[in-house]
């Protein structure tokens, strides 16, 4: 079987907009809608929603079938679940709370086999095809084709972003509004002014280093932000979370009928 490239990072490379989301729920039906819908890329969260079992990879499995990018976030400080997760199949790892370059280089390390990183092998495993095609060829097609992406979410990263984002091996970062309005003191405020001059040194030092950032500022049913995203730089941008979009979804249907169409 052929090992395919990604699809997220050659549409970087093409410079277009991707489009994503991130999914709690851990249903393989919703990536598979995602996928089909067209999005580019699904953060399947596995930091605040808690799996390490047989449904991550399912989750995975459907988000290959469907032709959309999966990438797993993981908890931090655990070398073990990146390899885990790569293993599984995932495009890429999102890795919370990078507050340096040591950080970043950390998270390189687990990811990729020497002599890049410090990856053990092991070919059978969904990524390497069950062990058919696990060899040396899957190795060298891991360590170029799979995303290592720290998160910036704390202010006393950003004087580390020009380390973070030099680091070999290190593709994008991902921008945490939430804990970074936390950080900076102005808590839950994703569009407070020390957010956004956060994000834009973000983007800056991606540029400035051939990567890029990605932002999850669309939230549903918000769109418009979508366009402000891109005019700041931003080149991935996440449609919000399968949980939020369907309350809004509800909360909007529910305050519909209860008002009526005369809205009394």
């Amino acid at each position: 079987m052929e090992f395919k490239k990604n699809s997220l990072r050659e549409k970087i490379r093409r410079g277009e907009t991707v489009l994503g989301t991130a999914l709690y729920s851990f249903s393989p039906a919703l990536i598979e809608l995602a996928g089909y819908t067209g999005l580019d890329f699904c953060r399947i969260d596995n930091e605040h929603a808690w799996r390490q079992d047989e449904s991550g990879e399912n989750m995975i499995r459907a988000g290959l079938l469907a032709g959309i990018c999966p990438l797993m976030r993981v908890d931090r400080d655990n070398p073990y679940l990146v390899r885990k997760a790569l293993e599984a199949g995932a495009g890429g790892v999102i890795v919370p709370h990078v507050h340096d370059r040591k950080d970043a280089e950390a998270i390189v390390q687990a990811a990729k086999f020497p002599p890049f990183g410090k990856r053990g092998y092991g070919g059978l495993c969904l990524s390497g095809q069950w062990g058919v095609n696990g060899g040396v060829e899957w190795m060298e097609w891991s360590n170029a084709e799979t995303l290592v992406i720290p998160m910036i979410e704390d202010i006393s990263a950003i004087p580390h972003l020009d380390g973070i984002l030099a680091t070999e091996g290190v593709d994008a970062v991902f921008f945490g509004p939430a804990d970074f309005s936390v950080s900076a003191g102005v808590p839950l405020q994703t569009g407070h002014e020390k957010v956004m001059t956060g994000l834009r040194k973000a983007i800056e030092a991606a540029n400035k280093h051939g990567k890029f950032v990605i932002f999850p500022g669309a939230g549903f049913p918000q769109w418009e932000t979508v366009h402000k995203c891109k005019e700041l730089g931003v080149h991935a941008i996440e449609l919000g979370h399968d949980v939020t979009i369907l309350r809004a979804v509800w909360a909007k249907t529910i305050q519909a009928l209860k008002t009526g169409p005369g809205g009394a």
